[in-house]
């Protein structure tokens, strides 16, 4: 079966996600603001360790990781194998469950900035 972005599959596989996110990550990261961990809006897409308002650890800082669906799945399936010494220490078991958050992710379009909206 092929998932568009419109099917009810894709649909109910963004609102699982959006819900183990806030089960499993929001107690440390949200779609706007740095908790523990970074914002995630626009993660997927840009590279690792990159906004410039985030203390990241230096393995992250240093990864030169894209993070695009592929490697925000091997990221929630064991952070530390994939940047040793990053710092975050959960991790989702279930590949359904890292699909569906991954999917939530890619929901969190970046705004534009000021200067663009404002063009």
């Amino acid at each position: 079966m092929l998932w568009t972005a419109h099917s009810p599959a894709a649909a109910q596989s963004v609102e699982r996600g959006a819900a183990l996110y806030a089960a499993h990550c929001s107690s440390c990261h949200s779609a706007d603001q740095h908790g523990d961990g970074p914002a995630h809006r626009g993660v997927v897409g840009r590279r690792a360790g990159a906004l410039k308002d985030f203390d990241y650890s230096p393995a992250l800082s240093a990864s030169r990781i894209l993070w695009t669906r592929a490697t925000l799945k091997a990221w929630l399936r064991d952070p530390e194998a994939l940047i040793p010494g990053q710092g975050m220490d959960y991790q989702l078991d279930q590949a359904r469950d890292r699909e569906d958050v991954v999917a939530y992710l890619a929901t969190l379009k970046r705004l534009p900035s000021p200067e663009s909206a404002a063009r």
